[in-house]
Order: C-alpha cells, then structure tokens, then sequence
C-alpha cells in the first residue's frame, strides 16, 4: 500500500505539480516585474487591492498576485517553502488534488484579505502579493491529516509536531508584523490556512482508513 497515496485518479500531467508552480511563480515574477518597471501603475492588473475589488475592477488580481512577490526574498522565502512543503503534499494526494487546492487555498486568501479590509480600513489601499496564502492551505491539510509529523521551523533546534508548528508559524508571523511593524499579509494567511484546515477535514471524513494508516506511519 503506498501511503502517500490518497487519490487514486488517473494522472493529469506527468511531470511534478510542485516544481512546476515553482517555475510559473519564478517566471511570472520576473515578468511580471519587468512590466511594473516601465509603468509602476501596471501594479493594479496584477497585485491585489481591497479598493480595486469594491470598485469591481481589476477582478482577476485575486488570481494574479498569487504568482507576484514583493521582491526576490519574498519569492526565494515561498519558493524554498514550497519545495519541502508542496512535494510533500503533492505525495499525500496526488498532483490533481494538490494543484486544486493549492489554488483553491490562495484564492480564499485573497478573499478574506479583501473582506478583512472593511475592518481593517487601512488595509483597503494595500497591495498584497505571493503565493503564502496557498502555502498556509497546505500546512492546514497537513495539520489535520499528520497532526503528529515532526517538523522543524525556522531556527528552532528541535522538531515540532505539526499540529503546534503550523499555528505556532501563524501566530509567529502576526507578532513578527505587530512588534516591527512589517508588512505581512496575515488575514491572507489565516483565510489560507482555514481553507487548508476544511479540506483536512474533508479528506479525513472521506479517507477515514487512510488517513489513519497515514497518522500510524508518520507518529
């Protein structure tokens, strides 16, 4: 039986999901970059702004700015994310499934940030960018699914169980942003990690076997 094993649908594409957002994120930020470059207002058709959106312009943002990133070690950060956390996902279920909520997880990240945005009123002109949203999603899925897979996060010397680490990161980064007033788009990453979180759910109602062999072999 192969455990990482949860989607048994034929296979869409050949060739790894995970590398291949890596590339189109790399691309499309270079691209994308370069367009900014001769025109800075250029910025309104690919990063995403709550003020746009009420206005009902500019509407595919919430899918552009997924593949945007606020400079290079913005997009070497989720890009190096990606690489340990994307395989390993992609291995748990399948490539289909993986791109799909992948996106899936990204989109509702944009959208929270933007109803966020009523509340927050100073968020309303603020461009977000990245692809963190959707990484956060796949922490969610991983959180429910091998709550206890040992990880280890930033520079902290021990691993961590997943089911602390992923939270401890998303409330790490909201302190990080408070008390140094940097700029991190931590609504995107809660509505991210809350889709992650009931696609979890899901897959743990509909794969309950699995899911319990999968909690077996990584504990």
């Amino acid at each position: 039986m192969n455990f990482y094993q949860i989607s048994k649908k034929k296979k869409f594409f050949n060739i790894n999901a995970t590398l291949l957002l890596i590339f189109l994120n790399v691309i499309f930020f270079f691209i994308f970059s370069v367009w900014i470059s001769f025109n800075p207002q250029f910025i309104n058709y690919i990063a995403l702004m709550p003020s746009n959106i009420f206005k009902g312009k500019y509407l595919w943002t919430f899918f552009t700015s997924m593949f945007m990133h606020g400079g290079f070690f913005h997009l070497f950060a989720n890009m190096l994310s990606m690489m340990f956390i994307g395989n390993f996902v992609e291995r748990l279920l399948g490539k289909k499934r993986f791109v799909f909520v992948y996106i899936l997880s990204g989109l509702f990240a944009g959208i929270l940030f933007v109803l966020s945005s009523l509340v927050f009123s100073s968020d309303i002109s603020t461009y977000a960018v990245g692809a963190s949203g959707a990484l956060f999603g796949l922490l969610g899925i991983i959180m429910l699914i091998t709550p206890d897979l040992p990880v280890y996060i930033m520079f902290f010397p021990i691993p961590i169980k997943m089911k602390y680490a992923a939270p401890g990161m998303l409330i790490s980064l909201w302190l990080i942003s408070i008390a140094g007033a940097v700029p991190i788009g931590n609504m995107a990453h809660l509505g991210g990690f809350l889709l992650g979180l009931g696609y979890g759910f899901y897959l743990r109602q509909k794969y309950k076997n699995k899911i319990k062999n999968l909690q077996r072999y990584f504990s």
